[in-house]
This record gives C-alpha cells, structure tokens and sequence, in this order.
C-alpha cells in the first residue's frame, strides 16, 4: 500500500477549512494530519509534526500566511507549501513565491484545479493559478527578477511585520509584548522603527498601510 500524504491546512476561515477537509479527506492517498487558524499556530504546529503538504491561506491573524511560508521553508525546505489567496497582484505573487510558496492558487479555484495543483507541487513543480496574470506568470518563468515590484514592506524585518499586524489588529503595545513575548520597550522601538521606516506617524496610519498592504 503506498504511502499517504501527509497534509496540514492553515485557514483562519473555520467554514473554509471544514470545506477543504472534506475536499481532501475524500481522496483515498491524502491524509489530514491537522489545522491551524494562523500563521504562528502553524509554525508550532510543523516544529512536532513536518507534514509532506501544507495548504496556507495568505491573510490570516497574528502572523500572515507569508511570514509563516518563510519560517517554515527556513526550517524545512522538503515541505511542500501551496498558498491559498484571493489576491491577484502581481506584488502580492512575487512575494510568496519568494517567501518560498511552491504553488499559488486563487480561491475560487475549482476542485480539479487544487488537484492539480497539488499533484504538480508534490513533483516538484511550482504551480500557478491561472487566474493569475499570463504576463505575471511569464515574467516568473522566464527568471525576470528585475520585474519584480519594490515595496516599503520589504524594508521591513519579520519581527516589524509582525508588530505592525498586530497594531492594526488593535492590539496595545502591552498586549504585542506579551503575544510576542518580548518586552514592552522592544515593542516600543519596532513601533519607532515603522515609523520612521514607513514615514508614518501615528496609529492609523500604520494601520490603513497594514490594510493596504493585504496584512489584516
């Protein structure tokens, strides 16, 4: 009998994630080894039990699908990571695929296309929705790194990605500490760094650019 694949799912959409259990559960070679609400639940997750597959959604609480990719491929580059979004930016797709996502596939895919997807990654292609710009997915196959686009969130560290999702999510600085567990004035420096780094200076502003930036 061969052996079945292993597969996490990161979904902070409880009715989503129901939904692609019962797609997956139905396939005689996958087997659901657990599920994860958001990106650092996840990571947690992978550190006890290294799956063959992971099925992320892109924005999620705490820490984004994107950040969680990253970590994970660090640590693990054999896992296999599919990432599930709505976006369509070309911004948005040359950032996961450089995170490390192995395939991107648009949530209104049909089953047939999550299948495929997923049979194509497990060989080691990289899978792209056709839902995605043709041009986009031309600029990525032809290895054209000079198209992909700047961004100020790429001036940004992990740790300050993670305080500015946090702060547009309405969290104190008290309460990212203790989430984050670090101290209250290292928080209050990350806070200082966005600013300064963003040209942003109050709250708000951090967090319309989080909004704007598909962190919340």
């Amino acid at each position: 009998m061969d052996k079945k694949i292993r597969i996490f799912l990161v979904e902070d959409h409880t009715i989503l994630r129901e939904g692609l259990r019962a797609l997956l559960t139905a396939e005689p070679n996958f087997e659901i080894i657990g599920e994860a609400a958001d990106g650092r639940e996840a990571v947690r997750f992978v550190e006890k039990q290294v799956p063959d597959l992971i099925l992320m959604d892109l924005s999620m609480p705490r820490m984004t699908g994107m950040d969680a990719i990253r970590e994970i491929k660090k640590r693990y580059p054999a896992t296999k990571i599919i990432a599930l979004t709505v976006h369509k930016t070309e911004e948005y797709l040359w950032t996961t695929l450089q995170a490390g996502a192995d395939g991107y596939v648009l949530k209104d895919a049909t089953h047939e296309e999550l299948m495929l997807a997923i049979q194509n990654v497990l060989k080691g292609k990289t899978y792209l929705s056709p839902g995605v710009s043709e041009k986009v997915i031309e600029g990525y196959l032809e290895g054209k790194e000079s198209q992909i686009p700047s961004s100020t969130l790429g001036l940004l560290s992990q740790r300050e990605r993670e305080v500015l999702k946090l702060i547009a999510e309405g969290y104190k600085n008290k309460e990212i500490a203790a989430d984050l567990c670090i101290s209250l004035k290292t928080v209050e420096k990350h806070r200082a760094n966005l600013m300064k780094k963003l040209d942003l200076h109050n709250a708000a502003a951090l967090t319309a650019y989080a909004i704007e930036q598909g962190l919340v």
